[in-house]
């Protein structure tokens, strides 16, 4: 289905849950979140529903997200039945990978696609100091481990999202992107934004993604992917993604709608208006769909001074 702008909308992010293993500064509150009520969460029968009218009107591509989705309760039979979805062509994840040594081989037997990996330092230190995660052990570690053991289940987990801060995470630019020498990965940074917790920040933090190609001259275009950028060292096996959300804005080719933990549909990221969808069923949930589809604004002009008018933080939409 096409919007009011003929974007053809045919990718679904469902949040699955609000809560998560880490406290990623950028994205929740350092005492963390006041956990809804079970009843406000929606249910897998509703992730299914709501699925299955999305698909009928053109989502081809569903990613779940958090939080962190792998701590949601039920998580494997989500999966397992939005891949059974007649016209889904890709189910996919975003996670932190904490938890992909235990899960590898469940998400692969329930249909899952690919997995992207969130990992905002190489440093345990840090990582620790980011996610204010103080008791997990060689984390950074365990994500690789939990990465490659998807990849031995034949689950894709190739592609690692950082998050590029300025003054925290923009000297280890250099380091993600050896990365890609040996590995066939997409090593992605994406912009800081101005939403939720991160809005208030301080104005160095947010750097634009033409860093990375400064610190890393070698750097050569290598196409689009997505919302992506495509960048490549000659000779080296992987890719290298930039993600502007504010230097340069990707609204025109936005093909999403998201799907927040409490049942609301945003048709825009950075926009306050929201659809609940939870409970609806039938035509008032295809209708419900097709207007908040209908509704897409054209864009939203995010700058550091002009902050998101989400009104959420990040760890509720799922980014």
């Amino acid at each position: 289905m096409k919007d009011s702008f003929e974007r053809e909308i045919s990718y679904l992010r469902i949040s699955v849950t609000d809560l998560c293993n880490l406290r990623c500064s950028y994205c929740m509150p350092e005492d963390g979140v006041c956990k809804f009520d079970h009843s406000r969460i929606i249910s897998v029968d509703e992730i299914e529903e709501i699925a299955k009218c999305a698909v009928s009107l053109g989502v081809r591509k569903i990613r779940l997200t958090g939080g962190e989705p792998l701590v949601r309760r039920g998580i494997i039979e989500i999966c397992r039945r939005l891949s059974a979805i007649d016209g889904v062509n890709e189910l996919c994840i975003t996670t932190n990978g904490l938890l992909l040594s235990r899960y590898a081989k469940d998400l692969a037997d329930a249909g899952v696609s690919r997995i992207n990996v969130s990992m905002d330092s190489m440093s345990e230190e840090k990582y620790k100091r980011i996610t204010r995660c103080s008791n997990i052990a060689e984390p950074v570690k365990l994500i690789f481990e939990g990465m490659e053991k998807c990849d031995s289940y034949g689950v894709p987990a190739n592609k690692i999202n950082a998050v590029l801060m300025g003054g925290v995470n923009d000297d280890e630019i250099a380091d993600f992107v050896e990365l890609t020498r040996e590995r066939d990965i997409q090593m992605r940074f994406i912009e800081l934004m101005p939403i939720g917790e991160a809005a208030n920040w301080d104005k160095a933090t947010f750097i634009p993604n033409t860093e990375v190609l400064k610190r890393v001259p070698a750097l050569e275009p290598a196409g689009e992917s997505g919302v992506s950028l495509v960048y490549r060292v000659p000779g080296y096996k992987g890719t290298v993604g930039l993600i502007s959300t504010i230097s340069n804005h990707f609204c025109s080719r936005c093909s999403r709608l998201r799907l927040t933990a409490d049942g609301k549909l945003k048709a825009c990221l950075h926009s306050n208006k929201e659809t609940p969808v939870k409970g609806l069923t039938g035509e008032a949930l295809y209708e419900a769909i097709r207007n908040e589809i209908k509704g897409k604004p054209e864009n939203f002009d995010l700058t550091v001074e002009h902050h998101s008018d989400s009104g959420r933080n990040m760890n509720q939409i799922g980014g």
